[in-house]
């Protein structure tokens, strides 16, 4: 079996029992870091890339994007890494496919698709468009000599459109289209999550973790049957929170305590010096 084929028969098997975290990282240092705290897999967040690009979030090519999984990819070991591919990177399907295919050379093991647009006058893909699409880059990832985990997401609740029998709609047909796993970022609450583990039954659900009321500890999204916790740009937001908290008394000319853990203890979490 090559490595890659091993990574991604863990990242299958994480998928079929349990429920597990899948922190996202943004780049190679914060890859290091969350690697070092012993997750089962990682996952890449286009936010957070986007950011560290001083891009807002979208504003990253294919070809970007992939360059950053790699260098996460290169940072982790044996560790099982997705990437957040946002739209496909085109508006047809085989861009979707072209994506997944690209994806798997890269050395990812899994990559999430969503049916959005770029476009905001229309952020949704319609329906039809939305699963051929999903189907595409399924054929794709079955097409591989080894394992790909296709997650297929609609972001109708971060768009305005909080329909959750579209939603619902939507993420069944995706799973009969092929997709491995699905995902319906931002909620509302766990009876909104029980709905929809539900109806893609046996499928997996990924759910994206925002502290608020009504979703709340790893325990409680297993116990609706959820299979994978992400967190999304959540980790980048706290790490660049920061500069914001700080950064206007330090221009100012005040004197904050910067709460920054040691430079040894940041060291020790990189590569060693050739």
């Amino acid at each position: 079996m090559t490595e890659i084929a091993a990574r991604a028969a863990r990242f299958m098997e994480l998928h079929r029992s349990g429920c597990f975290v899948l922190p996202n990282a943004w780049d190679a240092g914060s890859a290091r870091i969350l690697a070092g705290m012993g997750p089962v897999a990682l996952a890449t967040t286009s936010a957070g890339a986007a950011w560290a690009l001083g891009r807002r979030d979208g504003g990253m090519s294919r070809a970007e994007a992939l360059a950053n999984a790699a260098a996460i990819i290169a940072e982790v070991g044996d560790l099982p890494v997705s990437a957040d591919l946002e739209d496909g990177y085109g508006l047809d399907p085989e861009a979707c496919a072209e994506t997944v295919r690209a994806a798997a050379a890269t050395g990812l093991v899994g990559c999430t698709i969503e049916d959005t647009t770029r476009d905001p006058a229309a952020p949704i893909h319609g329906f039809d468009a939305a699963v051929a699409r999903v189907k595409a880059a399924a054929a794709a990832a079955r097409a591989l000599p080894h394992g790909f985990v296709l997650t297929a997401r609609t972001e109708n609740f971060l768009h305005g459109r909080p329909d959750l029998d579209d939603t619902i709609r939507r993420l069944t047909a995706f799973a009969e289209a092929g997709a491995d796993c699905l995902y319906a970022p931002a909620l509302p609450d766990m009876d909104a999550v029980r709905k929809v583990v539900a109806a893609v039954a046996p499928k997996p659900v990924n759910v994206l973790y925002i502290p608020r009321p009504g979703l709340l500890p790893l325990a409680e999204f297993a116990a609706a049957g959820v299979r994978r916790v992400s967190l999304g740009g959540g980790l980048a937001r706290v790490a660049y929170s920061t500069l914001f908290d700080l950064g206007p008394e330090l221009i100012a000319g005040e004197a904050p305590a910067l709460p920054g853990i040691p430079s040894p203890q940041m060291n020790g979490a990189m590569r060693p010096l050739d």
